[in-house]
């Protein structure tokens, strides 16, 4: 039994330790997405923090200010969305074999 425990706890380091690796590769990552057909450009970074928005010139109208918030909304969430969905995929590889474990 001591043995097993060893061989255990040998897979929870080498587990953490490529689940750190994974993270730190997703927070170099950069997701994009965009809303009304390409006008409004949103990315993120892993971190879930955003890094620019870009607007088509076209978008931007005083008249219609809700419009282009809604845009930038949709495209940011999209974005974030993106992040959090490649987040989950790494953690799904890394505990894909646990899911039997009792804990």
């Amino acid at each position: 039994m001591p043995g097993n425990m060893a061989n255990l706890m040998k897979q929870a380091q080498r587990m953490q330790r490529q689940m750190e690796e994974g993270q730190k590769e997703l927070e170099t990552k950069e997701f994009v997405a965009s809303a009304g057909g390409g006008a409004v450009e949103v990315a993120v970074s892993g971190k879930k923090e955003i890094l620019r928005v870009k607007l088509a010139e076209e978008v931007v109208d005083p008249e219609d200010i809700e419009m282009l918030q809604d845009l930038i909304m949709a495209a940011a969430n999209e974005a974030l969305k993106q992040a959090e969905e490649a987040s989950a995929a790494l953690m799904g590889r890394m505990t894909g074999g646990l899911g039997g474990m009792p804990f």
